[in-house]
């Protein structure tokens, strides 16, 4: 006589009422974090979630019974993970073949050699420095790319941790606050025209928030050119993400030992979330998202990676963070140095300084 061991199956609705408390915990901080990014747009509200997360995270911790936290766990992974993947889709709202051609031949350069420079640097450096690789991962793409859009992108792709998460965070967004304060004066003492620094801010400074505020001070004309250059640079996550996920399948049949067998179309590596990217910013390209939606669904993406980021800092192993040090911090400033000075050098290079 056969016994049917299966596990029963789950109710929907018990499996939302259990993920219920820990999303409505990271909403719930992440409208404070919004409220805060609104007041002071330097900041932004993806790094403030991730702040008041671990700051939450630690408090709840030492006040509440471990059954408490366990209950969160659900909802946080599903804000961590889901909800970020949703955010990362609707970055294309806002993005389109068009703006490539826009910005002209001399920028991509400027674009293409900061990366190169910034993702090489992110890999020779982070093994000089003992860095492991989350952290050389997430504070490369972050630097090299658009700040808390790429780590926000690649964090599902490479599994990372939440307190490598925060780390990457928290140094990625200390060097805007340097590059807002650094760079107009720069620019000036450079003689560069507003076109100029507009490339510049646009190419050497990660978060649209701290690009619109390194170039409004700089001037009108800088702080347009400057948001096209970004939401351009935002299109390097596709290759960036794809090239991650082919590493880490790699890493996993390594790890499971069949190296030598079949390999996995490539198509089947790309995230699910990618391909929403590439096809709201293929819609957009081709007028099928209204200009009037660009700004509401650029809104709601930020939101939404303020929530996943707030659950993330919610979810982060303080002592992790402790344990770190400040080496992570150290690659961090070194990769914004390179970055800095190889934009002037292709900007110079190129003449469009």
């Amino acid at each position: 006589m056969s016994t049917d061991r299966s596990a029963p199956a789950v109710p929907a609705t018990a499996t939302w009422r259990a993920k219920a408390p820990g999303l409505a915990v990271s909403v719930v901080i992440a409208l404070v974090a919004t409220a805060i990014g609104t007041a002071v747009p330097v900041i932004g509200s993806p790094v403030s979630g991730v702040v008041l997360g671990v700051l939450v995270g630690v408090l709840v911790r030492r006040r509440a019974r471990a059954s408490s936290v366990a209950a969160l766990s659900p909802g946080l992974k599903l804000a961590s993970k889901l909800v970020l993947q949703i955010a990362v889709v609707l970055l294309g709202a806002r993005l389109s073949l068009a703006q490539v051609a826009q910005v002209g031949v001399d920028s991509l350069p400027v674009m293409l050699g900061t990366v190169v420079v910034c993702l090489v640097g992110a890999a020779a450096l982070g093994r000089l420095l003992g860095i492991d690789s989350e952290l050389r991962v997430l504070i490369g793409t972050g630097t090299a790319i658009c700040g808390a859009s790429a780590i926000a992108a690649v964090t599902p792709v490479v599994r990372a941790s939440g307190s490598s998460v925060a780390y990457a965070l928290s140094t990625v967004f200390a060097f805007n606050i340097a590059a807002v304060l650094l760079f107009p004066p720069l620019g000036q003492l450079l003689g560069m025209s507003e076109e100029a620094f507009g490339l510049f801010a646009g190419t050497a400074v990660n978060d649209t928030s701290s690009v619109v505020a390194a170039a409004t001070t700089f001037g009108s004309v800088a702080a347009d050119h400057a948001v096209v250059v970004k939401l351009v640079r935002t299109l390097l996550i596709i290759p960036i993400v794809i090239g991650l996920a082919l590493l880490v399948a790699r890493r996993d049949r390594r790890t499971a030992g069949d190296d030598a067998g079949d390999r996995p179309a490539v198509w089947r590596l790309v995230p699910w979330f990618l391909v929403g990217f590439l096809l709201l910013a293929t819609l957009n390209s081709i007028g099928l998202v209204p200009k009037t939606w660009h700004d509401p669904l650029a809104t709601a993406a930020t939101f939404l990676i303020t929530v996943a980021l707030t659950a993330i800092g919610l979810s982060t192993d303080v002592p992790a963070l402790r344990a770190a040090g400040l080496r992570p911090l150290l690659f961090g400033g070194m990769l914004w140095v390179l970055v800095t000075l190889s934009a002037l050098g292709v900007m110079a290079l190129t003449g469009a300084i």
